[in-house]
Order: C-alpha cells, then sequence, then structure tokens
C-alpha cells in the first residue's frame, strides 16, 4: 500500500509550506499529493522538493468535473492517506453590499463546497493515526465587517471539523482547524484586500504557522492558533458580548 500526503492549494502560501515541511518530515511517506490550479507553480515546487515525490493534480477545485477526476485518481490507486490538508482558499475583502455575488460564490465554493468534498472523498482512504489539517481562520472565532463572507465561510468550517471531529474519534483519526491571524502570503494581493495598520502589525510568517499546525495535528489537537492576536479574539469573544466586539470591530475595520 501506498502512503502518501494531500495537500491542497500546494502551489503557493500555507499549501505550499505545507508540502516543503511534510516533505522534509515525514520520512515514511511514499508521495504527496499537491493540488492546486497553477501547473506551472506546481512544477516549480516539484523541482524544489528533493525529499519525496510529488504527483501533480493541476485541478480547480470549485469545478465538479475537476473534483471527479481526484475521485477518480483515489479509487485506481487506493492510498493510504495519512496526511490530509485542505489549504485551498480565497477571500474578497469589502462590505456584503460592495461584494459582486460571483465572487461570493466562488469564495463559498472554494472555503465551504470544495473543502467539504475533498474532506468526503478522502475519508476512506484514511487510517488509524492519519491526520486532518483544514486550513482555516480567526475570523471564524467572530463575524468580520468588512470581511464578512469570508469569515462566514471560516465559521462553516470551524463547525464542520468540529463535528467531523467527534465523529472519526473512534477510528483513531484526528483533526486539526489551524486558525491563524494575518499570513504574510500572496492570499491579500490575489483577492484585492488591502490590510490595515492593526492587521499589518499582527503579519505572520507561514512556516512558523505550517511547523505549529504539524506539531498539533501530531498531539491530535482539534485547534492550532498561532498568533497572540487571534488568541486574544478568541478569547474576548468568550468574554465580551459579541454585540460590543462587532460595534466596536464596525468602528476599526469599516
Amino acid at each position: 500500500m501506498k502512503y502518501i500526503a494531500l495537500v491542497t492549494g500546494a502551489s503557493s502560501g500555507i499549501g505550499r509550506e505545507f508540502v516543503l515541511q511534510i516533505a522534509s518530515s515525514y520520512s515514511s511517506l511514499d508521495e504527496i499529493w499537491v493540488l492546486a490550479r497553477r501547473e506551472a507553480s506546481l512544477q516549480q515546487l516539484e523541482k524544489e522538493v528533493q525529499e519525496k515525490q510529488l504527483r501533480i493534480f493541476p485541478l480547480d477545485l470549485s469545478k465538479k468535473e475537476n473534483l471527479e477526476e481526484l475521485e477518480t485518481a483515489l479509487a485506481k490507486e487506493k492510498p493510504c492517506i495519512r496526511i490530509l490538508v485542505n489549504s485551498a482558499g480565497c477571500g474578497r475583502g469589502g462590505t456584503i453590499e460592495s461584494q459582486d455575488w460571483r465572487d461570493a460564490c466562488h469564495m463559498l465554493d472554494v472555503n465551504c463546497r470544495a473543502l467539504t468534498v475533498v474532506t468526503m472523498l478522502c475519508l476512506p482512504y484514511l487510517k488509524r493515526r492519519s491526520r486532518i489539517i483544514q486550513v482555516d481562520s480567526g475570523s471564524a472565532f467572530l463575524p468580520q465587517p468588512g470581511f464578512g463572507i469570508y469569515a462566514a465561510s471560516k465559521s462553516y468550517v470551524l463547525s464542520f471539523d468540529r463535528a467531523l471531529g467527534v465523529e472519526l474519534r473512534k477510528k483513531g483519526i484526528s483533526v486539526t482547524s489551524v486558525c491563524p491571524g494575518p499570513v504574510d502570503t500572496e492570499f491579500f494581493r490575489a483577492g484585492g484586500i488591502t490590510l490595515n495598520l492593526l492587521k499589518r502589525m499582527f503579519l505572520v510568517k507561514p512556516g512558523k504557522v505550517v511547523r505549529k499546525a504539524l506539531f498539533d495535528a501530531e498531539a491530535g489537537k482539534a485547534l492550532s492558533i498561532y498568533g497572540i492576536s487571534v488568541k486574544a479574539v478568541r478569547f474576548l469573544g468568550k468574554l465580551l458580548p459579541h454585540e460590543f466586539l462587532l460595534g466596536l470591530m464596525g468602528r476599526l475595520l469599516l
């Protein structure tokens, strides 16, 4: 049986960093399956990774036929997935009123639907001590004016992960939600998002987020939170009324 890791959103940012760190840290894996829309970026990543063989899947996970292609590949190979990383995601800033509904649908397709389907497709190939790592966001803990659709999509991911983690507990499969604050990747540029001063102050490097995520996943933790800003938001969200926090965020972010 072939032992693999499967990483979506592998062409850049956090997903790319997961591939690099998994390749250097998990000697027992035979392959890493890397999924992303940009084939050229995946090929460049393949040249950089010397420790492991990569299998490239240039797929757009917002498209049904591409998800079916992954389903077919899994059914043919029947690998044991030791690590599943759902890192594919996108975001758009601005008020809900100002956004195009097509962009909103695409965001939900990638952040929610694709993550759900990829997870479901992989479940038959996960064994005891397999790890599911879902790249979520600190936005999942509290609605965010000016980033409302994205934050709502990440709240979905967190809720999905919590339920899935309970369902898989008896099988010895862990689910870890990775909830960082702002990470220094091309995510913001791709979404046309301008970081305000507050978020720029807490910008972190993807390598640190991924290193902690892999450590927390191995420990079977349900949450992996890197950065004091997200820990503070989560704490305040439990301590103070959401109405007060939303009013404060509206004044700071809009």
